[in-house]
């Protein structure tokens, strides 16, 4: 007895909208075809052997039929007559038999004893006649290795070994290949030999994570090098799948290197003349800034609304940029020394300030290569700025001293950038005391230049000044500090602690864990648009000359310190929000305490709210976990789960492969340490290092860099944007969590829980007696408050690296 169902697909239509109105005979093809019904085939496969050749079923194939489309997507379905003892299906063939690639969403078979049963596909799919291979898409449902249906098992590992490649050739736009690289294309020596950069990763002296594989062609300058011709590739699925808001997101970041700020660097007859009065940044924000007429004005218009204006009938265009928060509220605020400490804890970077741990402060560099090691900031110096409040014995004892200390990382870099002209650079600290009302004091900050040009050491101490000339040397040592402060929040606290530590992830969960695996479906949405952004990055945001080396202190060494602080600084046991307050002593480990943890600076709005968005976090993780590995065993006999923490160790992060402090792999409690530590990276830590930056870098005043100020304000505006397609942090379940109702009932106790965070949030900035989080003329912290609208907002979490 046979049983009738039927199969209905969904694909987006956005794609083929678009390429349609590019008229060509491929596109006719496909229209005939789509009429005649022979633009798509399934074959639905048995989860089942055949019990009398101990083989796999043969697959039940049909042609879907478009029968009608709506909201921008196109409905195909077929009908299948499945014999009674075919068994349960549990996976879908598919082939486009059209000549272009179709986005397909979704399948579900209705009619079937035991219900419908829906694939969650989310994938391109190739054209036959560019790959004959059929696609392979699974149920929704989850299945670890082990329990995989046997007539699946054969289809999970053919899918896993066609996502690895070979590791050869040069990959193709349409390819679905993950695999690892160096970061060898950020240099471009075959156009001027000075844009040349060194190879990181896979070196002793520039350790760094890898990459995507694209295989282009070797620098015929430098062969260890890659070429920047082409494209920059990541595997077809993560580009972005929305095109819509895809193209938002690529023509405006791609419209403001190569359109906008050309015409903003030439708008003014000097460059280096800058802003002579601060009411002329204010025109920025007011009137706008008259820039020639731009060349694709019709394109920056539709995608940077926010940022150029028309003038009708003129020769010219205006940029104007939209009032940042910090501007709105006082722009004087960042004069303030309490706006310049309470910033360290609630502000765009607040992973920098740690607990003075040693005194005398002291270098830990060669001191025959960079002078003598002690600091200039001396027991009497601090003794007399807290004014005899207590001893510096005593702050140390009660913990009262706090640091963001650069100066062993910048020193070794200060001779070679203050070569370059217009560049300026010295080694940094900044110290700071916490007063009884648990806000900051900034003590001292300290610069130095190592011995250079046959000069000895030159260090100096800055304090705060009431008199004239030492208020003013007080203020360009603050910013020259921020200056620092924001290069380093930009290359280690945002680029190489969230996106570049993350791509690792992404390539070894695609190459090592089936689509079918339940820890795939719990990662997947915290990868969305990861390697999109990060290719882009590499093309014109991290690259030679350009908008990083451009923008910021350590000018064509940035990436170079970024490596230096990886091999440093990084250490994936301390990147969970637990383990990275503990390792800068900001916090003690207290069983009594909220968190377990106690703070030493209670008043810290990054950790306050972190501490509880990371409890969610690891609360939804661990339900989760604990539901498909009941015990330890189930963790050890894993193989795709092994191979995937191995992979992420010894390829993802090879040059740190051999450290004592990789966290094992035993038992869930190990697994759900690991997962809640990347999935707060991709979504937590990201947010609270990125969505604040034009809320306080957009008046640029407040974190100086060393270049025209206009340029890095058009990029924080785009960097700061949330996408209209925003996924954010437990809004949107996804489609295989919703299947089993132990997983739907935590995810929904895991959604409260940050509904829940967004009303205290609202609650502790309304709290006057937390100084820290808001007041008179201050922007109040909401970078962890997990939901958003779109566009720049400073708040909402996603689930992913997004932007």
């Amino acid at each position: 007895m046979s049983i009738s169902v039927k199969a209905t697909v969904t694909v987006k239509l956005t794609i083929g909208g678009f390429l349609s109105s590019l008229v060509g005979l491929s596109h006719r093809l496909d229209d005939i075809w789509s009429l005649l019904g022979k633009s798509l085939r399934l074959e639905l496969v048995s989860a089942e052997l055949d019990p009398n050749t101990g083989l796999e079923k043969k697959p039940i194939g049909r042609y879907a039929r478009r029968v009608g489309q709506k909201d921008g997507e196109a409905i195909y379905e077929s009908n299948f007559e499945i014999p009674g003892d075919f068994g349960e299906i549990g996976a879908v063939l598919v082939q486009n038999e059209l000549r272009n690639e179709m986005y397909l969403k979704y399948i579900v078979l209705n009619g079937l004893p035991s219900g419908p049963i829906a694939f969650n596909c989310g994938s391109w799919v190739e054209s036959k006649f560019d790959n004959p291979e059929k696609r392979i898409f699974f149920s929704n449902k989850s299945y670890l290795p082990l329990q995989t249906p046997r007539g699946l098992k054969g289809m999970r590992e053919k899918e896993l070994v066609s996502l690895r490649g070979n590791g050869e050739g040069e990959r193709k736009t349409s390819d679905r290949i993950y695999d690892y690289d160096v970061y060898n294309d950020l240099g471009d020596p075959d156009s001027k030999p000075e844009l040349g950069r060194p190879v990181l990763g896979g070196s002793k002296n520039y350790p760094y994570p890898r990459r995507c594989r694209t295989g282009r062609p070797r620098s015929k300058t430098d062969p260890h090098s890659e070429t920047r011709s082409g494209t920059f590739y990541v595997p077809r699925d993560e580009e972005f799948s929305e095109v819509k808001e895809a193209s938002f997101i690529t023509k405006t970041a791609d419209s403001v290197l190569h359109a906008l700020i050309p015409s903003l660097e030439t708008s003014l007859l000097d460059s280096n003349l800058g802003f002579p009065l601060f009411s002329d940044i204010d025109q920025l924000y007011k009137e706008g800034i008259t820039i020639p007429k731009l060349k694709n004005q019709g394109l920056l218009r539709r995608v940077l609304p926010r940022l150029v204006k028309a003038v009708s009938e003129a020769k010219d265009d205006i940029v104007k940029f939209d009032s940042p928060a910090m501007f709105q509220k006082d722009k004087f605020s960042w004069f303030r020394d309490e706006e310049f400490s309470r910033q360290t804890l609630a502000g765009v970077n607040p992973y920098s300030i740690k607990l003075v741990m040693e005194w005398p402060l002291k270098s830990g560099l060669d001191p025959d290569v960079y002078g003598p090691p002690e600091s200039a900031i001396t027991t009497e110096l601090v003794e007399r700025e807290i004014k005899g409040f207590m001893t510096v014995d005593e702050a140390l004892e009660q913990k009262k001293l706090f640091i963001i200390d650069y100066h062993d990382l910048l020193l070794p870099y200060v001779g070679k950038v203050n070569e370059i002209k217009g560049t300026t650079l010295y080694g940094s600290r900044a110290l700071f005391f916490l007063t009884p009302d648990c806000t900051l004091k900034p003590l001292a900050i300290e610069l130095t230049r190592p011995p250079m040009d046959g000069k000895p050491q030159w260090k100096q101490v800055f304090t705060p000044s009431l008199e004239a000339t030492g208020c003013w040397l007080w203020r360009f040592a603050k910013a020259h500090f921020l200056a620092h402060d924001s290069g380093y929040h930009e290359l280690v606290s945002h680029w190489l602690r969230t996106h570049c530590a993350t791509e690792p992830y992404i390539i070894a969960t695609n190459r090592q864990l089936s689509a079918m695996h339940p820890i795939y479906k719990l990662l997947h949405p915290h990868f969305r648009y990861t390697m999109q952004i990060n290719a882009l990055a590499r093309q014109a945001l991290i690259n030679a000359d350009g908008i990083i080396e451009t923008s910021f202190s350590p000018s064509k060494y940035s990436m170079e310190l970024s490596s230096v602080a990886y091999d440093q600084l990084w250490r994936f046991d301390k990147e969970g929000l637990p383990a990275d307050l503990i390792n800068r002593g900001i916090a003690v480990e207290d069983p009594t305490a909220p968190h377990g943890l106690k703070l030493l600076i209670e008043d810290y709005p990054f950790a306050n709210d972190g501490l509880i968005l990371w409890d969610a976090l690891k609360q939804w993780v661990a339900d989760y976990v604990n539901y498909y590995y009941k015990d330890a065993s189930m963790v050890q006999s894993d193989p795709e789960l092994q191979a995937w923490w191995t992979e992420i160790r010894t390829k993802g992060h090879e040059d740190k492969k051999d450290e004592p402090w990789w966290p094992v792999l035993k038992t869930p409690e190990d697994l759900i340490g690991i997962i809640t530590t990347i999935v707060w990276v991709a979504s937590a830590h990201h947010s609270a290092v990125n969505f604040g930056q034009y809320a306080f870098a957009g008046y640029f005043p407040n974190r100086p860099t060393i270049i025209q100020a206009t340029k890095v304000t058009a990029i924080l505006d785009v960097l700061s944007n949330h996408s209209p397609d925003e996924e954010y942090l437990g809004e949107h379940m996804e489609p295989a969590w919703g299947e089993e109702p132990v997983i739907k009932e935590a995810f929904e106790r895991f959604s409260a829980k940050l509904k829940e965070l967004g009303v205290i949030i609202d609650s502790r900035n309304a709290d006057d007696s937390l100084k820290n989080r808001g007041g008179a003329g201050v922007v109040p912290y909401e970078l962890l408050k997990p939901f958003s609208e779109a566009g720049v907002t400073g708040k909402g979490v996603p689930y992913s690296i997004s932007i």
